[in-house]
């Protein structure tokens, strides 16, 4: 089911803040999907979804490459009955300044990430979010 991105009511947002990990999918060279687990962090009022990672990864290569093509990650979590699929054109942050916001929602919805010098945060700006909350 299309939930409204711009009115997500209590149950939503409390799935979203409580403590699940996710799937972040993006795509490979070829256009197959990439699928990892992943904790993320969502700001409600941006509207856009945060995975924290590194430089090297597989998931930060693949979402640099996403955001010069224009293309679409989504990151899905999953408890019983509830799900949500969080859908939206992906960017790529290195900056030390941009990465801030995806460390400090990471650390309010899990616990404080280990420091990296090579640090990046995904970004999905959410345009769409599909199921039950």
């Amino acid at each position: 089911m299309a939930l409204d991105v711009h009115h997500l009511d209590d149950s939503v947002l409390t799935f979203l803040r409580e403590r699940h990990l996710a799937t972040l999918t993006t795509l490979r060279t070829d256009g197959s999907p990439h699928v990892v687990a992943v904790g993320f962090s969502y700001d409600v009022e941006a509207k856009v979804a945060r995975v924290i990672t590194w430089g090297a990864s597989q998931k930060s290569l693949n979402a640099k490459r996403m955001q010069a093509a224009g293309q679409r990650g989504a990151v899905c979590q999953v408890d019983g009955g509830r799900w949500l699929s969080l859908e939206g054109p992906v960017r790529l942050v290195a900056d030390p300044a941009g990465i801030q916001p995806g460390i400090d929602g990471y650390a309010a919805r899990y616990q404080q990430p280990k420091d990296r010098d090579d640090r990046t945060v995904i970004e999905i700006d959410v345009d769409r979010i599909l199921g039950r909350g």
